[in-house]
């Protein structure tokens, strides 16, 4: 049981390092954030984290093949999101009409967030593999830890990337826009050529 324990919030872990540095790019984003909506923003991470190792655990019981056709383009996905997200806020950072209209950056939406939800956990289905051998409940449970995991690491990022910003001024969304392209490159050179 401590075993399981321990190894579900390790994988949380390494699950929640994309999720933390989007976090800290939003955080950048929108410095003034409360805490109210970085709770949403953390907990919309972690339902995706718990989500996907649970649709994984789906494919490798129920639909394997297919599934095992769908995984070689997880990295693709993954980085043509986050290069359209990171792109945009880019572009919404140095366009100079956006300094006349507003000195506040833009604010996340649902669409956006939704998309980084999916784009920074589309790499957990292939932990459905991982937890295989687990029952239905061992892998929801697993599934519950590592979305708390992931919540709490993004909390830090979101606080972190707050705290930055301020230090920044406005270059943060551009840092914010580049992590994420970074992320993006990142998911797909390890899951293609590694």
């Amino acid at each position: 049981m401590i075993s399981f324990v321990l190894n579900s919030i390790l994988l949380g872990i390494g699950l929640a390092m994309d999720a933390f540095s989007v976090s800290i790019a939003n955080g950048l984003n929108e410095p003034g954030m409360r805490r109210g909506r970085q709770c949403l923003i953390a907990g919309t991470y972690g339902f995706f984290q718990f989500l996907m190792p649970v649709a994984g655990w789906f494919c490798v019981h129920m639909l394997l093949q297919a599934f095992r056709t769908f995984e070689r383009f997880i990295p693709w996905i993954a980085l043509i999101l986050l290069l359209w997200i990171g792109g945009k806020m880019i572009l919404d950072a140095v366009r100079p009409e956006k300094e006349a209209e507003s000195s506040e950056a833009p604010v996340l939406t649902w669409p956006v967030l939704l998309l980084q939800g999916v784009a920074t956990s589309i790499d957990a289905l292939s932990v459905g593999f991982a937890i295989a051998n687990y029952s239905w409940v061992s892998a929801i449970v697993a599934a519950v830890i590592i979305a708390c995991v992931t919540f709490v690491i993004c909390m830090g990022g979101l606080t972190a990337g707050r705290k930055l910003s301020a230090r920044l001024a406005g270059k943060a969304g551009i840092l914010g826009g580049c992590i994420l392209i970074f992320i993006g490159l990142e998911i797909f050179i390890r899951g293609v050529f590694l």
